[in-house]
């Protein structure tokens, strides 16, 4: 058994970049170290303990996972700097050469991180850099349901990707897909339930592809999860278009808890992108998957993911694919800058796009998404909604989603409605546009 006597009084720093695994994954970590003693820090404190939790999707995330160790580090004098993620899971020697980095984790280690962090600190030297192994044939599944500072929970139910598209290093970051069963999964809602949560996202790297490990389906775990009782709320976090199937969408349609709210990742609106991204799906499937989500769930708030400038992409292309979102009911667009990533399939392809031109096409759909969401919010207004209240920054009124995820403030809310929800009257938009002010009803 570790003594963690060497955590006592220790205060630690979290610093997470990229998507909401990361951050569940982040407030897992959190807890660990919480259980052995070590408290999180403070405003205007000093770290002793300082964990970066990294992506590594682009080389702007490779660069912001680099600048936020530098930045902790200058912030917390003297901490015991630790890195996680997919950057220290795909170049852990890159990491391990910054002089104030202390402990490189990689994926397969997460779960010891009490223990490695112990160790060093019993043996650290100024002049010591360790690696923690990073394991780059990942095959274990680290279970994580945590809420860290929010208010809804984030269920882990999957992780690593099959999918090798050829613009992506996550399979080699994440390791193959595995997944925990469902009856565990099901065992973490319910704990969630007894904290008095009442929403909880389901996260993974390719959550539609749950059951490699188990022999079981992401449908059967929807249908599971949907009968705990005190859940009151399911969001689906992202999942691919070929894996949403018409059971899933007729179930969510008329499910006690599974929320209208889809993310579903299109990448790019043009066959011949698709093929050169080795994606599993044309235009005409992911069309019908949204035109069958309308169909049934008329209101539904649905986000899509799209990369642009990516190797190949012609200016005719985009054309293409800007016409096919124009056509798209859909919500929000989340637009990604292609970026080059060593190792990857897609530098063999031809064309390669300037970064102006990317910013162009980006600023274009940005655009585009803009419109969308505001035509969308725009259609609600007048209307009742039920709404999960949220905890407001200081001199902010309290915020929270409608069950298809319409963004708003309650400027009326008490104190004690945290966690609550509740009957508003969605009205105008605030002042920037980014939510609909509300009443309680």
């Amino acid at each position: 058994m570790t003594d963690n006597s060497i955590f006592q009084d220790k205060k630690a720093a979290y610093y997470t970049l990229g998507c909401k695994l990361n951050f569940a994954e982040t407030s897992t970590l959190g807890q660990q170290l919480k259980e052995a003693g070590v408290r999180t820090v403070r405003k205007g404190e000093v770290a002793d303990i300082c964990v970066v939790n990294t992506c590594s999707v682009t080389e702007v995330a490779d660069r912001k996972c680099r600048q936020a160790i530098h930045r902790l580090v200058k912030n917390h004098p003297g901490a015991f700097v630790v890195v996680t993620g997919c950057y220290a899971q795909l170049k852990p020697e890159r990491i391990a050469d910054i002089e104030e980095v202390d402990l490189v984790v990689g994926a397969e280690e997460k779960g010891r991180i009490v223990e490695l962090i112990n160790e060093r600190l019993s043996l650290r030297t100024s002049a010591e850099r360790i690696l923690s192994t990073p394991m780059k044939d990942i095959r274990t599944f680290a279970p994580s349901c945590s809420r860290g500072d929010r208010t809804r929970y984030f269920l882990k139910v999957q992780d690593g990707c099959d999918y090798f598209c050829t613009y992506c290093t996550i399979p080699y970051a994440r390791g193959r897909s595995r997944n925990g069963t469902i009856a565990s999964l099901v065992d973490q809602a319910r704990r969630v339930a007894a904290e008095g949560g009442k929403e909880i996202v389901i996260t993974g790297v390719n959550i539609g592809d749950f059951g490699k490990t188990t022999g079981e389906t992401f449908f059967d775990l929807v249908k599971a999860l949907d009968e705990v009782e005190g859940i009151r709320r399911y969001r689906i976090s992202s999942i691919e278009p070929n894996l949403l199937t018409d059971e899933i969408i007729d179930y969510v349609a008329h499910s006690r808890a599974f929320m209208p709210h889809f993310h579903i990742p299109l990448q790019s609106g043009c066959d011949e992108v698709l093929r050169l991204m080795h994606r599993r799906y044309d235009t005409a499937l992911f069309a019908d998957r949204i035109a069958h989500i309308k169909r049934v769930m008329p209101d539904a708030f649905i986000g899509v993911d799209v990369i642009v400038g990516t190797r190949g992409e012609t200016e005719e292309y985009f054309d293409t694919a800007c016409r096919f979102l124009q056509e798209l009911d859909i919500t929000q667009l989340h637009v990604f800058s292609y970026s080059e990533r060593p190792g990857t399939q897609a530098l063999k392809i031809d064309h390669k796009v300037t970064p102006e031109e990317k910013h162009r096409r980006s600023q274009l759909l940005l655009n585009l998404s803009d419109v969308k969401t505001e035509a969308f919010y725009a259609r609600h207004i007048g209307r009742e909604a039920t709404v999960l209240l949220e905890h407001p920054k200081a001199g902010q009124p309290f915020h929270g989603f409608t069950d298809n995820y319409v963004r708003v403030e309650v400027a009326d809310a008490p104190a004690h409605m945290d966690n609550q929800l509740v009957r508003v009257r969605l009205g105008d938009f605030n002042e920037d546009k980014t939510a609909l002010k509300a009443t309680i009803i």
